[in-house]
């Protein structure tokens, strides 16, 4: 029974963690988030998601949506792209890029890529200073105040956060 008690308030505590993260995105959506669903709504190309690790699980979980909904969308693995995926992008194409840091080496490198085809580029970010949300058209910040990992290492809200936005 105490187990079970301790692991019930664990879940409890996760769940307020993971909630709190989203419902400081209410207080964030703002004139940028209006722009990004409007660049995404009148993009004569497709929605490109582009991530790395966890965030580029987020990245392929929200490109099955947006084709689900009829948004054509594809996922670009930063590292295939370096290497000669970037030829499927084109100007008419708005990229996501995920990064909780901002500051992910991979993704980072790709950037000006994206911009010298012309492709409009929104950053999803806990960091306005960083290099992703500095190379962006928009920046909408996804960031949370703490994860639910007891470590703060394993990126839980931050995921949940992104994926909600």
């Amino acid at each position: 029974m105490k187990k079970g008690s301790r692991l019930i308030k664990q879940a409890r505590e996760v769940l307020e963690i993971e909630a709190q993260g989203i419902f400081d995105l209410i207080e964030r959506i703002g004139p940028e988030f209006e722009q990004a669903v409007e660049m995404i709504l009148n993009s004569k190309g497709r929605v490109i998601l582009t991530g790395i690790g966890k965030s580029g699980i987020i990245g392929r979980k929200i490109t099955a949506t947006f084709n689900s909904t009829g948004t054509p969308s594809l996922f670009l693995h930063p590292v295939e792209a370096a290497h000669g995926d970037l030829g499927m992008v084109t100007a008419d194409d708005v990229v996501i890029a995920i990064s909780n840091s901002g500051y992910t080496k991979e993704l980072t490198d790709i950037l000006p890529f994206f911009k010298g085809l012309g492709a409009k580029l929104i950053a999803f970010s806990g960091d306005p200073e960083s290099p992703l949300a500095e190379e962006s058209h928009l920046f909408i910040n996804v960031g949370v105040e703490r994860e639910a990992c007891p470590l703060g290492l394993a990126p839980t809200a931050s995921t949940t956060a992104a994926l909600a936005m």
